[in-house]
């Protein structure tokens, strides 16, 4: 295989080890899968280098792009770093402020928008950024500029070897492009991340999964974020086909109609897929209802092979071959891994994918470590369920005297644009980078993040709370979809709790309770009892100064565009705290509807 060392010579495996492949990018379009091979992705790499020179873009040029999820994204990639022009790759769904804000921070001079929605986003702020001299888009817009024109510009340019030579001057170490973080506080930081950052990463990650070429991977993740962007490099490196989807609504009959091999994903998304899995047990006949969930318990339980006893594999194998075995037709038969990252995934959840033959490999990594510290692998010792696996090829962890876990790794990003200070705040003067998360290493090689540093708050009676502890216990809970745990510098705990209504409309029905709206269900005396009981079973495995006291219920979904979640579906706790600020006091100080009072009736 020939050796990578900057993003796009991944583009030679193409042309020379995989132009046999004919399916390499697949997008949806009106029902049908339209496929791009090989041979197109360095056609169209080319072409997309050649139009930007022939425009007049130099290396160091900003070039935004405002892309869903298509084979187009990893053209403008590869013809952008082919050339030295740094990406900036934007997230579609983020607010007008925002936009502006990176656009002018980065000093963008072209922008690629997907589609007319995305640029009539835009088009407001365009007149406020003076940096920039066109915009194009891959789908037509009346009176914008396509993308094919850069593609025409490039068949036409006379000078082609020039590519050639300014490929030959970029080194591994270089700047390929800047990653506005999701701002979850503050405004957002531009990491810089070189090709070098990627290539050790991704090569890392290479060493864990078994994918072979012509195997199929879906893509539905923000390209945009390093996480999906480093996982597409690693699935380059097979040779595998890749399937974008852009609609997440499609994301289950998608992979029932793909048959993927591998696919990374975030907690929430695994989190329901497993709840409709057990909407659905509960819909069956009593008979098959109770062997249904007989097969989860047996999937909670689940242990690695040197701790399983002969009993167990018995009860196991049955329910494969019963249960598990439909769960796994539903995703396509064929999966032989998901890579899940971005946030915490409960321990349950992960025992019972690996139960059904669907193995998840829990990663961690922060974008400014572009993105992987740790991950699960396939090999004897390689995984321990309730962390985030050992470390990869090439990373150092530490953890400091207050818990913060400290990275190095030649993953680690150069810095935040525009910002030493912040850059200085964050790296130490021995070249540890501070992640901000807590952690502990179990066992001498696995990594356990507990915390993230910023969101542990303490109560008014001094005492220190990590939210994302009690929220991960909490949403065990089939009943519990959202959640966040409040009360800093107040004198206990509570809760905002924003319900499963798929799986509660499932529960009244069979109650027998009354289920009219989302916003009646969350003041329904019953369904509010039945969520308190819930938080009472957790409450006995909290310690007392953690135990929720109070909570209310809220009846819309908390989401990007409305802004309680970052683009990474992180809760964004200060803007959701701001929100609800009326609800939060009342809460506290009104008895209506919270769990002490309701305990006490």
């Amino acid at each position: 295989m020939k050796k990578v060392t900057r993003l796009f010579d991944l583009l030679e495996l193409y042309k020379d080890e995989f132009s046999s492949l004919t399916n390499a990018f697949n997008y949806r379009k009106d029902g049908t899968w339209i496929s791009y091979s090989a041979q197109d992705y360095v056609t169209y790499s080319n072409e997309i280098s050649l139009g930007l020179l022939s425009m007049g873009v130099a290396p160091g040029v900003r070039v935004g792009t405002i892309l869903l999820n298509c084979p187009e994204w990893n053209f403008f990639d590869m013809g952008l770093l082919q050339i030295g022009a740094i990406q900036i790759p934007i997230y579609p769904t983020i607010s007008e402020e925002n936009y502006k804000y990176i656009l002018n921070d980065a000093g963008v001079e072209y922008l690629i928008v997907s589609n007319q929605e995305i640029y009539q986003r835009v088009t407001s702020i365009l007149k406020d950024i003076p940096s920039l001299k066109e915009i194009y888009t891959i789908e037509p817009v009346p009176g914008v500029r396509s993308w094919q024109e850069i593609l025409s510009a490039g068949k036409q340019y006379l000078h082609p070897e020039n590519l050639m030579k300014i490929k030959e001057g970029i080194q591994p170490g270089v700047l390929a492009t800047i990653i506005y973080t999701s701002g979850t506080t503050g405004k957002p930081k531009g990491v810089m991340l070189s090709h070098n950052n990627f290539i050790t990463n991704y090569k890392a990650l290479g060493e864990i999964p078994p994918l072979e070429m012509n195997d199929r991977v879906v893509s539905f993740l923000p390209l945009c974020h390093v996480y999906e962007r480093t996982a597409g490099y690693t699935y380059q490196s097979f040779g595998v086909a890749i399937y974008y989807i852009q609609n997440l609504e499609e994301v289950a009959a998608c992979i029932a109609e793909i048959k993927p091999h591998a696919f990374a994903a975030v907690p929430r998304v695994l989190e329901k897929v497993y709840n409709r899995l057990v909407m659905q047990g509960r819909s069956l006949p009593l008979p098959m209802r109770v062997l249904f969930f007989w097969a989860l318990r047996q999937g909670h339980k689940y242990e690695l092979n040197h701790k399983r006893r002969w009993f167990y594999e018995i009860k196991l194998w049955i329910a494969n071959l019963l249960v598990f075995s439909k769960w796994r037709k539903a995703m396509g038969g064929h999966v032989k891994f998901i890579v899940s990252g971005s946030a915490s995934l409960h321990p349950r959840l992960t025992r019972i994918y690996w139960a059904a033959r669907m193995p998840i490999l829990e990663a961690y990594g922060l974008t400014e470590t572009s993105p992987g510290i740790t991950c699960y692998r396939f090999e004897p010792e390689g995984i321990k369920f309730g962390t985030v696996g050992p470390l990869l090829t090439g990373v150092q962890v530490k953890i400091a005297d207050d818990g913060e876990i400290l990275v190095k790794s030649p993953g680690v990003m150069m810095g935040y644009y525009n910002r030493p200070e912040r850059t200085k705040e964050v790296m130490d003067e021995e070249g540890w980078f501070h992640t901000g998360d807590i952690g502990v290493i179990e066992d001498g090689k696995y990594l356990k993040i507990t915390d993230r540093k910023k969101e542990m708050f303490k109560t008014s009676g001094g005492k220190y709370i990590a939210p994302q502890v009690i929220e991960q216990r909490l949403k065990e809970s089939p009943f519990i979809e959202q959640i966040m745990v409040i009360g800093e510098n107040r004198s206990y705990p509570a809760a905002l709790i924003i319900p499963n209504f798929e799986y509660l409309k499932g529960w009244c029905e069979v109650k027998d309770v009354p289920y009219v709206s989302r916003e009646k269900a969350a003041n329904h005396p019953t369904i509010i009892k039945r969520i308190q009981r819930e938080i009472e079973r957790f409450n006995q495995d909290l310690g007392q100064t953690d135990k929720i006291k109070k909570f209310r219920l809220l009846h819309n979904e908390w989401n990007i565009a409305d802004g309680e979640l970052s683009p990474t579906l992180k809760l964004r706790r200060k803007f959701i705290i701001e929100k609800y600020h009326q609800v939060i006091e009342e809460m506290y100080h009104s008895p209506e509807y919270n769990y002490k009072i309701e305990k006490e009736k």
